[in-house]
């Protein structure tokens, strides 16, 4: 009978990995998790504890730093795998699995769809030809070395691409392969699997192009099994559902989807929406069930589509997919720079991002054109971003893989700083106080339409301390709404005072803080 050996990779969450493994386990198939490098030694070291007696879970022997759309993530799917097999040398099966993902079958019914198809089961459709990459880069993902990940490090990547664009520094694919792209959730056979480590082994040409190529997640398996086993032994197909909204966002699960998910002619399901608590207590207790019987009617996509077409000529039957993110969850940390003078926000938060790893944006909610990553359409305009902005945040999140998250806010928006309050977010409130001279305050006034260029002196004289009150009240009502969580560094402060005040905001070093605060010019106009 099959046995089959999860393939875990997780970055958060340690409480939902321990019951996701448990559950698995439970039936007697086995896991081996790769937890992201990057999160928090504490939540490793909770997770490995809380599973160390289970004998069907292993761990990687090396942990990465994980990027997406970086070989990094492929790295940690081999550590995993290498770990799978080592350790539990009776698994005949070998699955890809995210922390969102939760099974939408029996193990009984799994065991026996894997022993009736001796196939390996991974979406492959050929990089050229198909139609799998709607937009961006396509060819250039594969000729062009891609040193940086274009995430976290978007300068360095693209310059580095114009670089070698500029000079023709282009490099071939290797001859003998033929280059596949498709999802990266697959259920692979142990004897493939072992033929890609031994291959792996001989062909190091192949590792180090494939480590220089971008989102190889997308091509470096669904190639290596075209490659070595035979056509017919390889259905073209996940057995993972998921779905993308007409935003092409993956469509989350909630409580009410139970009897539609089990329907489809699939094992899992992903993304399972980290509040569906009773679904996810359902699906729990599904995987060790006996003798159920499923209906199998697998019209999900088809009606997902049709819901989806209906909502394009404004006769809605369900949420677009950003409207049921209505909260971040508790387990997260926003951190919210405030300041009237936004490029003094712009400048330190740029420093963050350069002497840590937290993911750092702009006037999200106060500016038109702050530069944002491919949302699925809710980021195009202030407005739709201004309407939605739980869920743009929520999206945020979800795209730079991290709990933590620096966004830049006018404190004349008090009502999103009132909003994000409200949430269970763990929010914390940097306000950058400045100098504010009579030449600034008239420039802010005839921003925002309190004098005209023509405006007589004695007027703009007359609204000036008015306005330099209004600023203070804004300060003071953030302050009031944002309570214990509220972080203050001034220009007349001294360096020492703000070095401190800055590490209690971000929970960093004082010598961490101090090279954030490096910048000379940090309040200069």
């Amino acid at each position: 009978m099959a046995k089959i050996a999860f393939i875990l990779l997780c970055h958060k969450n340690p409480d939902a990995i321990i019951a996701q493994a448990n559950q698995l386990t439970a039936a007697g198939d086995c896991m081996a998790i790769h937890f992201d490098a990057r999160s928090g030694q504490a939540e490793y070291e909770r997770l490995f504890a809380a599973l160390a007696d289970n004998p069907n879970v292993t761990f990687t022997a090396k942990r990465v730093k994980c990027g997406w759309g970086a070989w990094s993530l492929v790295q940690a799917t081999l550590n995993a795998l290498q770990a799978a097999t080592e350790a539990f040398p009776r698994a005949t099966h070998f699955y890809m699995l995210s922390g969102d993902c939760m099974a939408i079958k029996t193990a009984e019914y799994a065991h026996r769809f894997l022993d009736d198809n001796d196939a390996d089961f991974i979406e492959s459709h050929d990089f050229f030809e198909s139609n799998w990459i709607k937009t961006g880069m396509k060819k250039d993902r594969l000729i062009y070395r891609h040193y940086f990940n274009e995430r976290t490090q978007a300068g360095r990547f693209y310059a580095s691409y114009e670089f070698q664009k500029k000079l023709g520094l282009t490099r071939d694919i290797p001859r003998d392969i033929q280059v596949m792209i498709g999802s990266q959730w697959w259920c692979l056979r142990r004897r493939t699997v072992e033929m890609i480590q031994k291959f792996l082994n001989d062909r190091r040409d192949v590792v180090r192009f494939f480590s220089t190529t971008w989102i190889p997640d997308e091509t470096f398996f669904q190639t290596l099994v075209r490659h070595l086993i035979p056509k017919e032994e390889i259905e073209n197909r996940t057995l993972t559902f998921l779905m993308f909204s007409d935003y092409g966002m993956p469509v989350t699960f909630y409580n009410d989807h139970y009897d539609m998910l089990l329907r489809q002619d699939y094992l899992f399901a992903r993304k399972i929406s980290p509040h569906a608590q009773e679904l996810k207590d359902r699906l729990g207790q599904l995987y060790a069930g006996k003798d159920v019987t499923f209906q199998i009617s697998d019209e999900g996509r088809s009606l997902h589509r049709f819901l989806t077409n209906r909502g394009r000529i404004g006769r809605r039957f369900t949420q677009r997919f950003w409207e049921t993110s209505n909260t971040l969850g508790p387990d997260r940390d926003l951190y919210l720079v405030t300041c009237k003078k936004w490029h003094v926000a712009k400048r330190l938060v740029d420093q963050i991002k350069t002497e840590t790893d937290l993911p750092c944006l702009h006037y999200v909610f106060n500016e038109e054109n702050t530069p944002l990553p491919d949302l699925g359409g809710i980021e195009t305009t202030l407005a739709k971003r201004s309407r939605h902005r739980r869920a743009v945040v929520n999206m945020l999140y979800d795209h730079f893989r991290r709990d933590r998250l620096v966004l830049c806010v006018d404190p004349g928006s008090i009502e999103i700083i009132r909003d994000f309050c409200a949430d269970q977010v763990k929010l914390h409130v940097l306000n950058i106080a400045c100098e504010f001279s009579n030449d600034y305050l008239a420039g802010h006034a005839l921003r925002v339409g309190l004098i005209g260029e023509s405006s007589p002196v004695e007027s703009v004289q007359r609204i000036l301390p008015t306005l330099r009150n209004e600023l203070s009240h804004e300060i003071e009502q953030i302050r009031s709404a944002s309570k214990e969580e509220y972080f203050r560094i001034s220009e007349s402060q001294n360096r020492a005072n703000n070095v401190a005040e800055l590490a209690r905001f971000l929970t960093v070093s004082n010598k961490k803080a101090e090279a954030i605060l490096s910048l000379d010019y940090l309040f200069s106009d």
